[in-house]
C-alpha cells in the first residue's frame, strides 16, 4: 500500500546540530575536548533534558559531579544556540519535495522542552510539519516504543485509519530507526539525503 505519512527527526537530519561546534572554541585540544564530552556532558546526559529534566537539574546535578568543570559544564545550555550551524539544505530540499506533492510531514525529535523553542522560532521549515512530538514536552524519548505509539495517534488525527506500514520515519540514529522498523513502519537511517530519497523512491514517494 502507499505511504500516507512521513515523519522526520530533525538533529543531524534537517539541522546541523553539534556540541563540537561549541566545545571547539572552549577547549582546542581536541582529545581534551572529546575526553569532556565523553564523560562530562555526554548524550546520556543530553537525553535525560531531552527526556523532561529541567536544564537547571540536570546542570546542577553535574556541577556537583564535576566542579572542577563548572564553567564548562554550564556553556552547555547557557551557549547551545551555538551548537546549531543552521538548517541542512538537502533534508530541507527533500521536505521541499515531498511537501510540494501533498504528502502528509510530521516531525518526531529528542530535543529538550526549553531548547526547543528557539529552533521554532529560527527555523521555519518546521511549520511545515502538521504535528511534532518533541520529547521534552511529552517526557519520552526515543527509542522507547511509546513515544511512537504517541507520533502515531498524532498523525491519526489528520490521516485517519493510517497503519504502521503507511508510515515512513527518517532518523540519523540506527537505534531510533530500527525501533521504527520494530513497529511495522519503515525505519530509515539517514546517513546523507541522496541515500535518504533513493530509498523513498523504493517506497513510492515523490522526490
Amino acid at each position: 500500500m502507499a505511504i500516507k505519512a512521513v515523519v522526520f527527526d530533525f538533529g543531524g537530519v534537517l539541522i546541523d546540530w553539534s556540541p563540537q561546534y561549541l566545545y571547539r572554541a572552549l577547549i582546542p585540544d581536541e582529545a581534551e575536548r572529546q575526553w569532556f564530552l565523553s564523560h562530562v556532558c555526554t548524550m546520556d546526559w543530553v537525553i535525560r533534558q531531552d527526556g523532561g529534566q529541567s536544564i537547571a537539574e540536570g546542570t546542577a546535578e553535574l556541577i556537583e559531579r564535576y566542579p572542577e568543570h563548572e564553567t564548562l559544564i554550564r556553556a552547555f545550555y547557557e551557549r547551545w544556540h551555538e551548537m546549531i550551524a543552521g538548517v541542512l539544505h538537502d533534508g530541507v530540499a527533500t521536505v521541499d519535495k515531498l511537501d510540494a506533492a501533498g504528502v502528509p510531514l510530521f516531525g518526531l525529535t529528542n530535543w529538550s522542552a526549553e531548547t526547543f523553542p528557539y529552533a521554532w522560532e529560527n527555523f521555519p521549515v518546521l511549520r511545515r510539519f502538521r504535528d511534532i512530538v518533541v520529547s521534552g514536552r511529552v517526557k519520552l524519548v526515543k527509542p522507547d516504543p511509546a513515544i511512537f505509539s504517541m507520533m502515531r495517534e498524532r498523525i491519526e488525527a489528520h490521516v485517519p485509519g493510517v497503519e504502521p506500514h503507511e508510515l515512513v520515519f527518517i532518523d540519523d540514529n540506527l537505534k531510533n530507526a530500527e525501533a521504527a522498523n520494530a513497529l511495522g513502519w519503515h525505519g530509515v537511517h539517514h546517513t546523507s539525503a541522496v541515500q535518504t530519497e533513493t530509498k523513498l523512491r523504493e517506497l513510492g514517494l515523490p522526490v
